[in-house]
């Protein structure tokens, strides 16, 4: 069944074409990705699949009564709770705590950052039933956690597929086809043969056939023009007897230009770095707490006495569930937030730089040249050349930054972080919105980098080749180093996700028992809320389920089914009363009103 169907797209900027003639089918059951270098018109070919832009030339049809849910890649919320953004429902907060948002349920989406909204309109999305899906990188700014959940889910999604990623795992694991954009066409990679199942492993041998190709169809028109170039060099006499439309071909193929390259050269990430001395970053005894939300409530405890020695050559990468304190320990070993408590010390020689996740804040206004040369005005000629280095040609370094793509602004962060010449890296979610050739480009770069290295990533590619240790924190606030690296920390996830009960695996996190020093009424009173919600959502589940049992006498197969369901549900409505009688004493014993 054909979901979605494009023919002939086309789409440019300003004094600059993205593509055209751009074509292909969107069946029931197809997984494909649209991957390219940054700025070559991934998100707006989205787009223009989903409706919300219209293609310069070209038509999108789309099936009869087909339903397409999008995420965008800046998507914008409705005015209200987050709860109430995923619809309010049981399966809407259950995406949420997978998604890493369950503790901020009553928070506003105006509150939220861009992550954060991210994550809840990703959430949203997956609450309802959609014939096909159009995906603008939905794995940033999710913990490992949750790229492993969205990756099963997508697998096991049996609609059509549309979407951009970076994350090459993902890739592999997930799509059974590629488009690829490059200058301007588009190439379509399916997984078959020896590649079946990986539309990412299609891709790499489709793109490596095609620049063998592409080398050995210039080294043909070389020879060519060699041998007319003598053909041509031949005596006066007898170039007068040769018809000018042979003079003309000989002509045209010693002047042809190969097909110019979509990017000059590899990316130079190496702009030098200031020596290291032998003291690095020493953290003594670290904590850091945030404080109480409300009145009368707890700090929250994020990094818990953490001792940790950072020397020259360490390769260290942080993992972690969402809201564990990887982006609070950057900024603590930063120095941009001081702990509440213990010490950290540098080196005199330390020389550190940030590439933080949303990116520093850049004027839209301003253009690329502008920002790389600074105070000084105008870009010198090595700035010039670096920008070139930087796969920024041309009009591309006149160019506001408000006119580049999410990648090529995130291209332009890490140029200006390196330009400091830092010995001590601190990344964070670096991956986010790169190209797969910056990504490898960083990734060598790293391999032979001297300074010390610190990176939170939820992409298991490039933390397996980038760090040698990895320290894993928890919601206790907890550091350690886990034996094995990113998979031996994976492993164990895995092994603690197997032995979770169904129920506790699909439904929202359970609402806490009381915490020794008691609750402020505010929070008891949400809490009591939630939990009713739960009660009745679960008890509807649940009677559902007995009606269909019942309707269902003579089916044995549907009568196993069922019935196991209804064991199920009913576990979950025992554990949402449960839940509800331990929060209604505890607001009894202060006094409060219980519903």
């Amino acid at each position: 069944m054909i979901l979605i169907d494009a023919q002939g797209l086309c789409a440019s900027r300003p004094q600059r074409p993205l593509f055209t003639d751009v074509s292909f089918t969107v069946r029931r059951g197809d997984r494909i990705a649209v991957v390219g270098v940054n700025g070559c018109g991934k998100s707006t070919l989205l787009r223009q699949l989903a409706g919300d832009l219209t293609p310069e030339s070209g038509l999108v049809r789309r099936g009869r009564g087909t339903r397409i849910g999008v995420l965008p890649q800046e998507p914008v919320l409705p005015a209200g709770s987050v709860r109430d953004a995923v619809g309010g429902t049981w399966q809407g907060e259950a995406s949420l705590q997978r998604l890493g948002m369950g503790d901020l349920l009553s928070a506003s989406t105006a509150e939220l950052s861009g992550g954060q909204t991210k994550r809840v309109a990703l959430a949203a999305l997956l609450v309802h039933e959609w014939d096909a899906l159009i995906l603008d990188e939905p794995t940033n700014h999710l913990d490992l956690d949750a790229v492993a959940w969205l990756e099963q889910w997508l697998a096991d999604f049996r609609g059509g597929l549309v979407l951009v990623t970076h994350d090459r795992h993902v890739l592999d694991r997930v799509t059974t086809q590629v488009v690829e954009l490059d200058r301007g066409r588009a190439y379509r990679h399916v997984a078959r043969g020896e590649h079946a199942g990986s539309g990412y492993a299609a891709y790499l041998a489709g793109k490596a056939e095609r620049a063998e190709q592409t080398a050995a169809a210039e080294q043909r028109r070389r020879n060519l023009a060699r041998t007319e170039l003598a053909w041509l060099r031949r005596g006066a006499p007898a170039r007068t007897s040769k018809p000018k439309a042979r003079v003309d071909a000989a002509t045209a193929i010693v002047t042809a230009k190969a097909e110019p390259e979509a990017r000059r050269g590899d990316l130079a990430l190496g702009l030098g770095s200031q020596r290291l001395g032998s003291q690095g970053i020493e953290l003594d005894g670290v904590s850091f707490s945030w404080p109480a939300r409300s009145t009368g409530g707890d700090p929250t405890r994020v990094l818990n006495r953490l001792d940790l020695t950072l020397e020259p050559g360490d390769r260290w990468g942080v993992v972690g569930p969402n809201g564990a304190g990887k982006t609070t320990l950057l900024e603590v070993i930063a120095g941009s937030k001081a702990p509440t408590e213990g010490q950290v010390r540098h080196g005199r020689t330390v020389r550190l730089a940030v590439y933080d996740q949303t990116g520093r804040h850049l004027d839209p206004s301003a253009r690329v040249r502008d920002l790389v040369a600074g105070d000084r005005g105008e870009p010198a000629l090595d700035q010039v050349d670096l920008m070139r280095r930087f796969w920024f040609d041309g009009d591309a370094q006149f160019a506001p930054v408000g006119t580049l793509s999410g990648g090529e602004r995130r291209r332009l962060q890490l140029l200006l972080t390196l330009l400091l010449q830092p010995n001590v890296l601190l990344l964070d979610e670096p991956t986010n919105d790169l190209d797969l050739d910056t990504l490898r480009a960083l990734e060598d770069h790293l391999d032979t980098w001297p300074g010390i290295l610190v990176v939170v990533s939820h992409d298991r590619t490039f933390l397996d080749r980038t760090v040698t240790d990895v320290l894993a924190l928890d919601h206790s606030g907890v550091a350690r180093r886990v034996p094995g690296g990113v998979a031996g920390w994976l492993a164990e996830r895995a092994t603690v996700d197997a032995s979770t009960p169904v129920s506790a695996a699909i439904a929202p996190r359970p609402v806490p028992g009381p915490s020794p020093k008691g609750r402020s009424p505010s929070t008891l009173r949400r809490l009591l809320a939630e939990a009713q919600r739960r009660v009745t959502a679960t008890t509807a589940e649940r009677d559902q389920l007995a009606i269909e049992l019942t309707a269902a006498s003579t089916d044995r197969e549907r009568l196993h089914s069922l019935s196991e369901a209804l064991a199920t549900a009913q576990q979950r409505v025992d554990d949402a009363e449960e839940q509800w009688l331990i929060l209604a004493a505890e607001a009894e014993a202060q006094g409060l009103a219980v519903p």
